[in-house]
């Protein structure tokens, strides 16, 4: 798999002010065109809507990409909450065949640890599904190290899926570690804190209903003051240091931070530029430091991303 990963939770729409699915299309071959072979989708995003456009675009060229997908969650109208039984997988993973216009899927991953069922029934079904080939290797998304022992007990997992970036970082404690202990790939998502690292936004930037940041407590002031702010300098830091975008800056410091591969959130190709521009250099130990420090000045009230987190069932 390529270090960087095309995240699609936007392509879907939903959260995210709705979808353009021609710009959509051109946004995943493009994808390809620059070498990003790992495509990151999900049932929920744009339910089902998201798989779609990744199945149209890889129309062809299907050998090229490594698809991930996700199960373990279920909707009705817009509410979503967690399900990973197995007769809920069984008929995930063939909608998501379906969606993808493919006979396998290359990564499945659970997308959320779901309490009303154990964890080792979950295991035991994608244990099936891979004999059986409809997927290939298995991870898991937003699990703790506890939760996957208790999979692992079962089932070798490939991978790890949590958010992480400058600004969240709460894996650094246990999931990381474990990570590298257990040779597992990180899936980074959220890589740009939801375009916060992008180095386009100002403290005037504002959301529309329809848009998730409206409910994510960092884009609401006070704190976004102090995130943006954040970025401006982390932008001087990576022009100075590097003649680097604070982009290119949020990218590199995931991959140089551990056995990561950063999902980049994009819609439209333009936002596909400055790919490149995270290759070809590191962040020294100093530099990692210095940025500590800097991020320690300017965010006085930190907040991770547990605003996303889907209910369970009652």
């Amino acid at each position: 798999m390529s270090r960087i990963g095309l995240g699609t939770w936007a392509i879907g729409g939903w959260m995210w002010g709705g979808a353009d699915d021609a710009a959509s299309v051109a946004t995943l071959r493009g994808a390809i065109e620059r070498g990003i072979n790992l495509i990151d989708t999900a049932p929920v995003y744009g339910f089902g809507h998201a798989e779609e456009m990744v199945g149209q675009a890889l129309q062809g060229i299907r050998d090229q990409a490594v698809i991930a997908t996700k199960a373990g969650l279920e909707w009705a109208g817009e509410g979503v909450r967690r399900n990973s039984s197995p007769a809920r997988i069984r008929r995930e993973v063939e909608d998501s065949l379906r969606r993808l216009r493919t006979d396998r899927i290359d990564l499945y991953q659970i997308h959320w640890p779901d309490p009303q069922v154990p964890i080792e029934d979950t295991a035991r079904t994608l244990q099936d599904l891979q004999r059986e080939g409809k997927i290939l290797a298995v991870g898991v998304s937003n699990y703790s190290p506890e939760q996957m022992d208790q999979f692992r007990a079962v089932l070798p997992l490939a991978s790890v899926q949590p958010p992480y970036n400058l600004f969240e970082r709460a894996i650094e404690a246990d999931v990381l570690p474990y990570a590298r202990e257990h040779q597992l790939a990180v899936l980074a998502y959220g890589a740009l804190c939801r375009g916060l690292l992008s180095g386009r936004m100002t403290v005037d930037t504002t959301f529309g209903s329809d848009d998730l940041r409206s409910n994510d407590p960092k884009f609401r002031r006070p704190r976004f003051d102090q995130y943006v702010r954040a970025t401006k300098e982390l932008e001087a830091f990576a022009r100075i240091r590097h003649d680097k975008s604070v982009l290119a800056l949020a990218i590199r410091w995931v991959l140089d931070s551990g056995p990561t591969i950063a999902l980049w959130g994009a819609r439209r190709p333009d936002q596909l530029n400055g790919v490149d521009d995270a290759f070809g250099w590191h962040l020294t130990d100093t530099e990692m430091a210095e940025i500590n420090e800097l991020l320690d000045k300017n965010i006085l009230d930190p907040v991770g991303p547990e605003f996303m987190a889907p209910r369970a069932r009652d």
